[in-house]
């Protein structure tokens, strides 16, 4: 289970120094937090002249804090005309500050004001996870680990060039310089990295030489007369190639394939998207309108902290689109029952989360928030709320601009391997388009152009139903189905979850099913509606027993312990009901597994929806496997 998060507290030493009330040591020296960080972090790790001319650099920070070390690197790399294209700043935090006392803190570094400000308007919620922002235009990417040390870097997935230990004094803090965490930081590090500490404890370059550095003082700042520069004497394998060439064939237009376009698009690769029907989002992507929220589970499930990870990123994402129509209103999961309520109430107290996240609210409180009067109380996410599928697909899809190749009304019938790239083809066999890099988000159809005998996909009917609005409902509300205030003039009821079941038209009685769904949450609401004169729209769902989706390298068809991954073939897909939530970072996972970038999320996480799972599980029932690598061989 992940921990709760515990903020710190913005407080001060009597010479204004910034200090931790927690762990009763300063953020940095009294002489001076900038010059400090520029001493030992930046000219520590040979910076900025180490990231000039490459593409990509990432650095490791153990110790966020509120951010010091960050906004000067950050200001480094803005004022260096030599920079690096893409500058990756990985950092764990097991106590972040709210937003508020960030400003506090910030005050005190004028110069720094305009980047502090940029990173305290995109501070995210402080719930335990990985959260991914980006600046610059996607150039910087900050990726804040919130959690203990010990948990959370065993779960980070990256190669760093440098690394910036800035933890507390270790008699203060001895977590974050144990054996272990400098182990770990071993694992982490690229051939020629470089990590840097202000510290020169005995423990400190102890464990440093026993994880496997070279370690070197050298002269530290103001008062401290040294500091420590540590270069690991052998790494693991260096990070994958670069791909030779950024092209890549997208099949599917839906939430999946139009956000794998935007997020390859933005990264530099050419897109060619080839879709059956005649425009995007024309299936399941279509449904006019969509409610989106986090899960909370007991147990913090693998479930729960995807969809968490997920919905966190989805908001950051959409605000960067103005043409997706979305709304964060609020929204209600009402307690179906006594046992549902107290499941609610463990998995709040497991969790903790802020109240900007999810909170319980009684019947009176909920019917308040609703603008309608309910029978039951429940949780209530303050920032969830509703969205439209298929506006997000235009935008991100409109977001490629002229990267992007797309042939509409056009089906892919097969694929083929040959000269380095995959091949598509009609059903007449002539060629649609070709690249070293497809990716199958098509859905249940991926597997029909690329069979994995091992994944158990199911194709689900889904039907949701359109009624006219229900008065005074202001936000999404849902008691084992959904109803979604007025859009467009109408409401919308769902929906059913029909398996084994290829109809693709509306049917009445489907529109009854979900009338009963809407009678369990809002009592009376369905009275004088008839379910065969209602309007509704029709979904195909691909998902698995799991309910995760599958995003990363596919396996080869014949391989059923999942070995060796086929070379330049991805799938996203299996997206289920929650594919307008989970589409973004899936995108994002999927762009930086072909980067070769830090991956966004925990390695638990990325292990949780690779393709190959469920092989590799079978592989270890039966006793040995070989363990595979996420990315294509």
């Amino acid at each position: 289970m992940s921990a709760p998060i515990r903020p710190a507290r913005a407080a001060f030493g009597p010479d204004g120094t910034p200090v931790s009330t927690l762990y009763g040591d300063v953020y940095h020296s009294a002489a001076g937090g900038e010059a400090q960080a520029r001493h030992v972090f930046l000219a520590g790790t040979g910076l900025p002249e180490r990231w000039r001319g490459r593409s990509r650099f990432t650095v490791l920070e153990l110790g966020f804090g509120f951010g010091l070390s960050f906004l000067v690197t950050w200001r480094a790399w803005r004022e260096d005309p030599a920079r690096c294209a893409r500058l990756h700043f990985v950092s764990v935090e097991k106590h972040p500050f709210p937003a508020a006392d960030l400003a506090i803190l910030h005050e005190r570094y004028p110069a720094l004001a305009a980047l502090a400000k940029e990173l305290r308007a995109a501070w995210p919620m402080l719930v335990p996870g990985f959260q991914r922002i980006e600046f610059e235009g996607g150039r910087v990417l900050l990726t804040l680990a919130f959690g203990d040390v010990a948990q959370v870097l065993p779960q980070i997935e990256a190669r760093a060039d440098a690394a910036f230990l800035d933890g507390f004094a270790p008699a203060k803090n001895p977590e974050m310089w144990s054996a272990e965490a400098m182990r770990g930081l071993a694992r982490l590090c690229a051939p020629g990295s470089i990590a840097a500490t202000w510290s020169v404890a005995a423990r400190v370059k102890e464990n440093l030489a026993a994880a496997g550095f070279s370690v070197e003082k050298r002269p530290g700042f103001a008062r401290k007369h040294e500091m420590l520069v540590a270069r690991p004497v052998r790494t693991r394998s260096a990070p994958p190639p670069e791909p030779s060439t950024r092209r890549a064939l997208v099949v599917g237009a839906g939430v999946a394939g139009a956000s794998v376009c935007e997020r390859l698009a933005r990264r530099g690769w050419d897109v060619v998207l080839v879709e059956r029907h005649a425009k995007p989002a024309a299936e399941a992507s279509g449904n006019p309108a969509g409610a989106f929220h986090p899960l909370l589970t007991p147990d913090d499930s693998l479930l729960a902290r995807f969809t968490r990870a997920a919905f966190l990123h989805t908001r950051r994402a959409w605000k960067t689109h103005a043409g997706i129509l979305w709304s964060g209103c609020g929204l209600l999961q009402l307690a179906e029952d006594a046992k549902d309520a107290e499941s609610q109430a463990r998995s709040l107290a497991a969790l903790s989360p802020p109240d900007e996240y999810a909170r319980r609210v009684s019947a009176e409180e909920a019917s308040s928030l609703a603008g309608v009067r309910l029978r039951s109380g429940g949780l209530f996410y303050a920032q969830a709320g509703w969205v439209s599928p298929s506006s997000a697909c235009t935008a991100w899809l409109s977001a490629c601009g002229d990267r992007l190749e797309t042939h509409f009304g056009v089906e892919v019938a097969s694929l083929e391997r040959s000269g380095g790239e995959w091949i598509a083809r009609d059903r007449a066999g002539g060629a649609i388009a070709a690249a070293p890099v497809a990716v199958l988000a098509n859905a249940a159809e991926g597997l029909r152009l690329a069979p994995q005998p091992h994944v158990p996909l199911r194709r689900v009917r889904g039907q949701a139903t359109l009624i006219p609005p229900i008065p005074g409902l202001r936000l999404p509300v849902l008691r084992a189905g959904m109803v979604l205030p007025e859009l467009d003039g109408r409401s919308l009821v769902g929906s059913t979850f029909d398996a084994e079941d290829d109809d693709p038209l509306p049917r009445a009685e489907s529109n009854a099913a979900n009338l009963a769904r809407l009678e369990r949450i809002l009592p009376g609401a369905a009275a004088g509606l008839d379910p065969a004169a209602l309007d509704a729209c029709v979904g195909f769902r691909a998902t698995v027993r799991d309910r995760l989706p599958l995003v990363g390298a596919l396996c080869a068809a014949d391989d059923s312990r999942c070995e060796v991954r086929t070379p330049g073939l991805y799938g996203a897909f299996a997206y289920g009901s929650r594919g307008y939530l989970w589409a973004a970072l899936c995108a994002e996972l999927l762009a930086s597994i072909l980067e070769g970038e830090p991956l966004p999320l925990e390695k638990r996480l990325a292990a949780a929806i690779d393709p190959g799972r469920f092989a590799l599980r079978a592989a270890r029932r039966q006793g040995g496997y070989q363990r595979s690598s996420r990315r294509s061989s």
